[in-house]
């Protein structure tokens, strides 16, 4: 059975003014449309131990902003746990494009062992899935093939879908369904049916007050793990820990700065069964370092990133997007200095 949910961080929280002052708000480009957006908005800090991103998603509301804060206080404040390896093995991710765009967006990442596949998007048909996967199979036969529905389809969806792209062999399906009891409904009956995918959470994971009901109940195979969510490296690692189940690391649509805690986690995992999810600097059209962490080799090293002040200059946000998540940012260290029972401190 899982433990006791891990409780937040009680990693030490620089006051508000000491984040402030090293912060700067960047906007980078996308190379395809990705979570609905083209330009991926994010705030860095930077610390006694170097840079953090803070970039929960623009719907996100405060209180749900606070563990992405606590990560990017872990990173730039405290830093990471001791890896024991210094590499991590990266999937490819192809986004809801059309099969034409398929090779394209593969072509950016390189030799990859595993690809995952974005799949019951909006506004899109299963036939659109079963092509963009079929695609995917095609230009990688030994590939291993995840795919992702964040959520969007109902329990007869999913399992009519599986039945579509199941037999293009995939190791597992991501979060088929929005609620808890559907993913334990899937995962029981593609069990009786013997075809071999695995389900795996990733909101029901991140987006949960009690982020170990997923394994309490039954209702995943693995865990899609993301370090912003999950309020930092440490709290991520103490709820794998307690889940008792596999982990994928994944990231957030992150820039190499975010993407740094993402590999500082996966290093620190005792094992790491399946390739990481943290390859996604290769969909933008930009980063805030010269040397992106992007694969090489289906592979991202155990490295820290430079931010030099020219990039940000380059991606600098406007004014008003910059005030935007300032205030942003006001709010969201308000919650949490709460949730530690103060009013921020300076971290030593």
């Amino acid at each position: 059975m899982p433990q006791q949910t891990p409780s937040p961080s009680p990693l030490p929280l620089p006051s508000l003014e000491e984040l402030t002052a090293s912060a700067r708000v960047v906007s980078v480009p996308m190379r395809v449309r990705f979570r609905g957006v083209l330009d991926r908005e994010v705030l860095l800090v930077n610390g006694p131990s170097g840079w953090g991103e803070f970039s929960p998603f623009l719907e996100y509301d405060d209180a749900e902003s606070a563990a992405w804060l606590a990560c990017a206080v872990e990173a730039a404040w405290h830093g990471f746990p001791a890896p024991v390896r210094a590499s991590v093995p990266v999937n490819a991710t192809v986004p809801a494009v059309g099969p034409d765009g398929v090779e394209g967006v593969l072509s950016r990442f390189g030799a990859v062992g595993a690809v995952k596949v974005k799949v019951a998007e909006k506004g899109q048909t299963l036939a659109d899935d079963v092509a963009r996967v079929a695609e995917v199979r095609r230009l990688l036969p030994d590939a291993g093939i995840k795919i992702d529905a964040n959520g969007g389809w109902t329990v007869p969806e999913a399992l009519a879908a599986l039945d579509a792209l199941g037999p293009f062999g995939l190791q597992y399906v991501e979060q088929p369904v929005a609620d808890i009891p559907g993913l334990r409904t899937v995962r029981l009956e593609l069990q009786r049916r013997g075809e071999g995918i695995l389900v795996a959470a990733d909101e029901s994971v991140r987006r949960q007050e009690d982020p170990l009901r997923v394994a309490r109940e039954d209702a995943a195979d693995l865990l899609v793990i993301k370090a912003q969510p999950l309020g930092g490296v440490r709290r991520a690692l103490a709820i794998i820990d307690a889940a008792g189940l596999p982990a994928v690391v994944s990231s957030a649509l992150d820039t190499s700065v975010g993407i740094r805690a993402g590999v500082a986690l996966a290093a620190a995992l005792p094992e790491l069964p399946y390739a990481c999810g943290l390859a996604t600097v290769s969909l933008m059209a930009g980063d805030v370092t010269r040397t992106s962490l992007v694969p090489e080799g289906g592979h991202l090293p155990v490295r820290d990133v430079d931010v030099p002040a020219d990039l940000l200059d380059r991606f600098a946000a406007t004014a008003d997007r910059t005030r935007w998540w300032l205030e942003r940012l006001g709010r969201t260290h308000a919650v949490l200095a709460a949730a530690q029972g103060g009013v921020g401190r300076t971290a030593t």
